[in-house]
């Protein structure tokens, strides 16, 4: 069984954790952080380092409330 997980942190990013790779639209790999150490996904749009967050979605108001 695999320790790979995608936490969804509220109101903010998605955690990625397990050494789960990451690719663009067309295929490619995305270079992600060695080892398998944890990395954390935008989800507000207003990262400048996307798809990576960068900590934007303190400052813009972003409300990640999931629907369920």
């Amino acid at each position: 069984m695999s320790d790979a997980k995608i936490i969804v942190r509220e109101n903010g990013s998605l955690r990625i954790d397990g050494g789960v790779p990451l690719y663009d639209p067309e295929g490619n790999q995305i270079e992600t952080p060695p080892g398998g150490r944890p990395y954390s996904l935008c989800r507000c749009g207003q990262s400048n380092r996307k798809p990576f967050c960068d900590g934007s979605h303190k400052s813009c108001g972003f409300d990640g409330t999931l629907a369920v």
